[in-house]
This record gives C-alpha cells, sequence and structure tokens, in this order.
C-alpha cells in the first residue's frame, strides 16, 4: 500500500479508539514525510535533533513534532522554540535544561513532555524507575517549573515477540500512568497520555489502555539507515 494508504488505514483502526497515530519518520525524507501531510496526517516523531531540525525546515510548520529518542541536554536548545512534545524525559536534570530553554525563547505555550519509564528488559533502553519518576514529580525543582508541562508516560517494550512478555510491560506503564494520574495529576486533565506501542505491537498496546501508537515502518516501508 502507499503512504497515504497506510495514513487512511490507521485513521479507520483508531477513530472509535482514544488512541491517536504518531508517524515515526526517523531516516525518511522530507518528501515521504509530505506524503503523509498530504493525506491529512499532522502528528509526526523523531528520534534525533539533527535530523528533526533539518527536515523542520523543509516542511509545512504547522505540523506538530515530537521528539521520541534519547535527549542529551546539550541538544534541548536546537528543539526548545518549535517543539510540539518531548516524549523521551527520562531524568529531572533534562527537564530543568528544557525548561530552561523554553523561558528563553518566551514561548507562548509550555513544552508538552512525557515522562519515560522503563519497561523492558534491555540496558539499552533509557527510561526511569517508578520511584524515579516520582522523586522527580516531588521535588522543588518540578514545583517551579512554568514552561513545561507533564502530559504522561512514554514506554518502549522489549523487541520480541512473546505476547504474554508485551502485554505485561504494556500493563506496567499502564499502572505506573494510573499511579502518577491519582498521585499528582488527579484534577488535572492534561495529564492523559500513555504512549506505547509500535508497528510489531501496537494493537496489543491499544487493548492495555495506549493513548498514541508510535509507527514507523508500517506506514513509510523499511528504513534506510544508509542516510
Amino acid at each position: 500500500m502507499s503512504i497515504k494508504d497506510n495514513i487512511l488505514y490507521f485513521d479507520e483502526q483508531l477513530r472509535n479508539t482514544p488512541c491517536r497515530l504518531v508517524a515515526v519518520s526517523k531516516t525518511h525524507p522530507a518528501e515521504t514525510i509530505k506524503e503523509a501531510y498530504d493525506a491529512g496526517h499532522r502528528l509526526f516523531g523523531e528520534n534525533k535533533v539533527q535530523e528533526l531540525v533539518e527536515k523542520r525546515d523543509l516542511l509545512p510548520h504547522d505540523i506538530a513534532w515530537h521528539l521520541i529518542g534519547h535527549l542529551q541536554t546539550n541538544k534541548v536548545k536546537q528543539i526548545a522554540q518549535f517543539i510540539d512534545t518531548i516524549q523521551s524525559v527520562d531524568s529531572l536534570k533534562l527537564l530543568v535544561e528544557i525548561n530552561k530553554r523554553a523561558e528563553q525563547f518566551n514561548r507562548t505555550l509550555p513544552i508538552k513532555c512525557m515522562l519515560q519509564i522503563s519497561i523492558a528488559d534491555e540496558e539499552t533502553k533509557y527510561g526511569m524507575t517508578m520511584e524515579e519518576a516520582d522523586a522527580l514529580l516531588q521535588s522543588e525543582e518540578y514545583r517551579l517549573m512554568k514552561f513545561v508541562q507533564i502530559t504522561g508516560v512514554m514506554g518502549i517494550a522489549t523487541n520480541t515477540e512473546n505476547q504474554d512478555k508485551l502485554r505485561g510491560e504494556f500493563r506496567y506503564l499502564r499502572e505506573c500512568y494510573s499511579h502518577l494520574k491519582e498521585k499528582f495529576f488527579f484534577t488535572n486533565n492534561d495529564f492523559k497520555e500513555i504512549s506505547m506501542g509500535m508497528t510489531s505491537d501496537w494493537k496489543l498496546a491499544i487493548a492495555e489502555g495506549s493513548t498514541m501508537i508510535r509507527v514507523g515502518s508500517g506506514i513509510f516501508g523499511n528504513r534506510n539507515y544508509k542516510q
């Protein structure tokens, strides 16, 4: 199927769910992303700051860009002026930097941020523990921030075909979300996102409560890592 057909397929699949699609465009050129844009899609995810900045300059500025890859503090300033959401906040240090850079640009809207929780058995994947997320939200530094808005949690599951394992990891992330919602955001309607599920497991993720799936190859085809 074409990129347009893939976008329309996911639109139909998600129509009666609370879940949204993040089209993960990493390694794909701007003209490919434009095909998805022309099909009506506006929410795209990138892993690397440099690639995101380069593509942003080539594409319409009503795209809502999500940074979903690991973010180093020294790269925040490159995206703070325009980024919609940073899904991969994995430390208080990073959140402090995001708030600082957003303030420097005097953003009228805060940068939406999601706390990346470690749910996989793989050391190569980033993320906080539940206890670290608790500590971040209880910190004085966080309470003083005015230019960031915590909107939910994100997790990257183990790369496995074991459905029971995936289901358990997704369920754990949903439990983390519920804990944080009840403890810190009970009356805050902006804290509503559970970002989990990718091309190979998005249906399972939705069944376990995902509100945002991150799909790349299922829309754009296999990635070209030589770029």
